[in-house]
């Protein structure tokens, strides 16, 4: 019993890490440009877009499709790039171990 009352101790400290990784990771920025940096999307480390940035000289009715093909290429390896970041901040916390399966264990047997 002693095993498991401590296994869930650790479970509640990397818990309490994991809120801070995502702290941290909201602070955390990615860059990316496409186009040959005529639009240029920054996202956080949680995956949000933070802003958008397109050349005004693409504002041409004949580039309407282009420009939603840049922003989405741009926004899709922002986010993926985003999702790197945070695993690599995850993999630091729990040296190399995924343990998010044991987290959702332990919130489900704390009941909330």
């Amino acid at each position: 019993m002693m095993d498991f009352l401590n296994l869930m101790n650790q479970a509640k400290d990397i818990q309490a890490k994991l809120g801070e990784v995502q702290k941290e990771l909201s602070t955390k920025r990615v860059e990316v440009t496409t186009g040959g940096g005529m639009i240029t999307v920054v996202a956080d480390g949680q995956q949000l877009i933070v802003s958008l940035k397109i050349d005004p000289q693409l504002f041409d009715r004949e580039n309407v499709e282009m420009v939603e093909d840049l922003i989405v290429a741009a926004v899709n390896e922002a986010k993926r790039r985003s999702q790197e970041v945070a695993a690599e901040e995850m993999k630091r916390l729990t040296g190399g171990l995924n343990v998010q399966g044991l987290l959702n264990k332990f919130t489900e047997l704390k009941g909330e």
